[in-house]
């Protein structure tokens, strides 16, 4: 840990989740070349000085926030999702309802995390490619391993159920972040569910 980064931990929660959230907007605005620690300052209201003497430099700052991205997902999901659940779809909405709760609570998340995918810049987009590889084998795991598929139709490959239900995922995720107001991303999150549901009732054999 960085000694600019044991100062910013010094800040309150509230200080802290600010200035994430001013520089989630601003990165996933402009993108990593574009955006400049004067626009996040700006938009934290705080100063550069301030800005750098947290974070030491640009970089740093984005990788944190790739950091705080990542890991506060896969933390929740890794509490929330026990071995006793075992069925796909409730895993899904385990997912769902975790990276909702992210987005309430970091407005900007979407964005940011959207902006990862078109990053070109050279100065991080080795690294971002080589997150997002090790993020998607994480997130398969948590998603597939110990899932009952039993249930599945014996026509279906649950492989390409996975692809299906990411694919219209990221669908789902877009929506969100076009969302503009809470009332907006329950009423998205219903509809997702009901999704899932009559996905579930299409691939899933008939009960008795």
């Amino acid at each position: 840990m960085s000694i600019a980064l044991e100062n910013f931990f010094k800040l309150r929660a509230e200080k802290q989740d600010h200035i994430i959230n001013a520089a989630f907007k601003v990165f996933g605005r402009q993108g990593y070349r574009k955006a400049s620690i004067g626009d996040i300052a700006l938009e934290g209201g705080t100063t550069k000085g301030m800005i750098t003497y947290y974070f030491g430099s640009k970089k740093t700052l984005y990788f944190y926030l790739m950091e705080v991205s990542h890991i506060r997902l896969v933390r929740a999901v890794e509490d929330r999702i026990t071995p006793d659940i075992t069925d796909f779809f409730e895993k899904l909405k385990i997912i769902t309802g975790i990276q909702v709760a992210a987005l309430k609570e970091y407005p900007a998340l979407i964005s940011f995390m959207t902006s990862l995918y078109y990053e070109t810049d050279p100065e991080v987009a080795e690294d971002i490619a080589q997150g997002f590889i090790a993020e998607q084998a994480h997130y398969d795991n948590m998603l597939m391993g110990g899932t009952d598929f039993t249930q599945l139709k014996s026509d279906v490959d649950p492989q390409l159920i996975c692809k299906f239900v990411s694919w219209t995922t990221e669908g789902f995720l877009e929506a969100l972040l076009n969302a503009g107001s809470p009332d907006k991303v329950d009423a998205l999150v219903a509809d997702f569910y009901q999704c899932l549901d009559l996905t579930q009732k299409t691939f899933y054999r008939e009960t008795i």
